[in-house]
């Protein structure tokens, strides 16, 4: 068993540790159309070359959420194949779009480590970063997963709690090269609402669910070539927490992201990721619901054709958003029906 790869458990990770991950991977068409099938996205400027040509944009270029899935993707055989779970994300930046032909490779650098109370796991925090074939980044964010110990004997490595940002700051969004929103069709696009209509505290509920089935998050997690266990493997899944595989949290975000096209249909670019929390499992046969509050609008910089929304997107499952009233939206602690709480910057035409 000596060339068999078994991952990285919580002991093997030290403070600054830079993990470069295999295998690059060439994206293509059929990944973006797999994509569509999966989530059913509708973001118009992803899907229409046309569209994206008249934006100033060379043709369509992979929806944001794919990029980041993809880039992800490669980290976890090093990270997270014997994570327990993925609990957050701050801090990420989206680069430059990701086009068909791309080449995708990621690097991570331990920046946190901190064992759990039980002595049997550990949550590590790592910076990681996707690339393109020209070195440019694709996506850059910080994300913290909880990971088993091999050896529950082994001693603690030093507590190191990074601090992380709270949000992203405009001036730090890359936009695309060549981009021109003044030319951007919202008939087409399939929503008339732009920059000046929304309003900060208003909140959208997208309406309508998406029922997961078990075919559908296993093939969107092969999609991203990510291999953890625990959302694979139901022979040692049934002897764990839950008895049953998890869904990876990446596919509720693409679900929840999809489904905030019914009322944020301009919303177009993710620009930046704030910050993000997986509160709670989701299952194959539960039914995704999502709504968003605007929490911020900023003028972009020498900008007259874009503006940017600072979005909270709130993915609950077996409940319609309808059902939660305000006393049920509280964080602390989360109600047992929230999985998914998204903060997030997008642009959109002004």
């Amino acid at each position: 068993m000596t060339k068999v790869e078994q991952g990285n458990f919580f002991e093997d990770f030290t403070l600054g540790r830079i993990l470069e991950h295999a295998t690059p991977r060439t994206v293509t068409d059929g990944d973006a159309a797999l994509y569509l099938s999966l989530t059913a996205t509708r973001f118009a400027p992803n899907y229409s070359d046309p569209f994206a040509r008249n934006l100033g944009l060379p043709r369509a270029p992979f929806d944001d959420m794919l990029a980041f899935h993809v880039a992800f993707g490669k980290t976890v055989p090093d990270i997270s194949l014997n994570a327990i779970a993925n609990l957050g994300y701050a801090g990420g930046v989206f680069g430059v779009p990701l086009y068909p032909g791309d080449t995708v490779t990621s690097t991570s650098e331990v920046i946190g480590i901190k064992e759990n109370a039980n002595h049997e796991t550990g949550v590590v925090y790592v910076r990681s970063r996707g690339v393109n074939q020209r070195g440019e980044s694709v996506v850059d964010y910080c994300r913290w997963v909880m990971v088993r110990k091999r050896d529950f004997s082994a001693p603690a490595p030093e507590t190191v709690v990074p601090k992380l940002p709270d949000s992203v700051t405009v001036d730090q969004f890359v936009l695309p090269a060549g981009l021109d929103a003044s030319r951007y069709d919202r008939k087409l696009a399939g929503s008339p609402w732009g920059f000046d209509d929304y309003t900060v505290g208003e909140r959208i509920d997208h309406l309508g669910g998406m029922t997961i089935e078990e075919a559908e998050h296993a093939m969107a997690t092969r999609l991203y070539q990510n291999n953890a266990r625990v959302h694979f493997d139901q022979h040692v899944e049934k002897s764990g927490r839950f008895g049953r595989r998890i869904i990876y949290g990446g596919h509720i975000i693409s679900l929840a992201r999809a489904m905030t096209f019914n009322g944020l249909g301009n919303a177009f670019r993710i620009a930046a990721l704030n910050g993000g929390k997986h509160v709670g499992p989701s299952f194959a046969g539960d039914t995704i619901y999502a709504w968003s509050e605007i929490l911020a609008k900023e003028p972009l910089p020498g900008r007259t054709d874009l503006g940017a929304l600072r979005i909270r997107t709130v993915a609950t499952k077996n409940e319609t958003c309808e059902a939660f009233p305000e006393k049920r939206l509280s964080t602390d602690p989360f109600d047992p029906g929230v999985v998914l709480d998204l903060d997030y910057w997008v642009l959109i035409p002004r």
